[in-house]
């Protein structure tokens, strides 16, 4: 147990700034399974269905997947995304039958104001490797990144590289990718490449977020 969820908005930014400190970025090592997350909300209810999806490389066949239906107890507040979204994700990477070697999550690692997004938060709950590649800029200046599928350019915040905006196919736009926990930005952004799908999204979190998509429509 990191912390109690039981939080107002301002005790989990001060939240955010104390656990900074205690992510590890350092190169990930030997990966054989990768776990994209993803989650789908209820347009007319507080609740949300969180998805996991599992799949081996260097294949990327599915090889499980978990979904769980949860209430969202915390409010939408910018920054602090992951205090809404990873209780759900924590009970489905516990529905999985084997921890993936890293989690990839449709969010920020620590390209975020206080360094600590959603694949930071996951990351030190589970202390396992996590990656973030989210579709939308937080925060950090680049420049114009190159026009082919893996071409990358640095993502600086206050002088230092957070990550890096990596496209992740032809003619789309890119995402932002940032390590969250015990990876580093060459690991973060070598792993989505191995995981390019030919769409936007990477093949684990484009899994994710289809499986997390029919579990809402299935809820009705």
């Amino acid at each position: 147990m990191l912390h109690p969820w039981t939080l107002t908005p301002d005790e989990a930014v001060a939240l955010q700034t104390e656990l900074a400190g205690r992510v590890e970025l350092c190169p990930l090592g030997p990966v054989r399974t990768v776990a994209g997350c993803d989650i789908a909300y209820d347009t007319f209810a507080p609740v949300l269905h969180a998805a996991v999806v599992v799949v081996r490389l260097p294949d990327l066949v599915e090889v499980e997947r978990a979904v769980v239906r949860a209430e969202a107890a915390f409010p939408y507040v910018p920054g602090l995304l992951s205090f809404r979204e990873c209780p759900a994700l924590l009970s489905a990477v516990a529905a999985l039958r084997r921890v993936p070697d890293v989690l990839m999550v449709d969010g920020q690692g620590v390209a975020h104001p206080r360094r600590f997004g959603l694949a930071c938060h996951l990351g030190l709950w589970l202390d396992r490797p996590v990656v973030g590649c989210a579709k939308t800029w937080l925060v950090g200046d680049h420049a114009e990144v190159g026009p082919n599928a893996g071409d990358a350019t640095p993502l600086t915040l206050d002088g230092e590289t957070v990550g890096a905006v990596v496209r992740t196919a032809d003619g789309v736009r890119p995402c932002y990718v940032s390590p969250g926990h015990r990876c580093d930005v060459d690991s973060a952004v070598g792993l989505v490449r191995q995981v390019l799908s030919g769409f936007r999204h990477p093949v684990p979190t484009r899994l994710a977020h289809m499986a997390a998509n029919e579990a809402r429509a299935a809820d009705g």
